[in-house]
């Protein structure tokens, strides 16, 4: 099995692209018929697609992680909440702009 497609819904939609931009994801806007515009990448080998947040839609309590190189040049840019190691490796968890956990390891 492996992930083909993950959505995230998004209050601030340009401030979630620039953080995820910052992982490496390079996004296209795209829209659908008559759906809202919104962001797509496939730099990760599955589609990473960013939405807007609708009214009165509530925030899920996502998480995702990501394995990518030039771990300490993005954690200079964004927040740490916390980190742990798994496996000798370190695992650094910043949150998006949206607040969803993002865990971050060098790959």
């Amino acid at each position: 099995m492996k992930i083909n497609l993950f959505v995230l819904r998004c209050k601030e939609l340009e401030a979630s692209k620039q953080f995820y931009e910052l992982l490496g994801f390079n996004f296209v806007k795209e829209r659908h018929g008559d759906g809202p515009t919104h962001y797509s990448s496939q730099d990760a080998g599955f589609v990473l697609e960013l939405y807007p947040l609708a009214k009165n839609e509530a925030l899920d309590n996502s998480r995702v992680g990501f394995s990518l190189n030039g771990t300490q040049q993005v954690l200079s840019h964004v927040k740490t909440v916390s980190q742990h190691e798994l496996n000798g490796r370190q695992i650094y968890v910043a949150q998006d702009p949206d607040g969803r956990k993002v865990e971050l390891s060098e790959q």
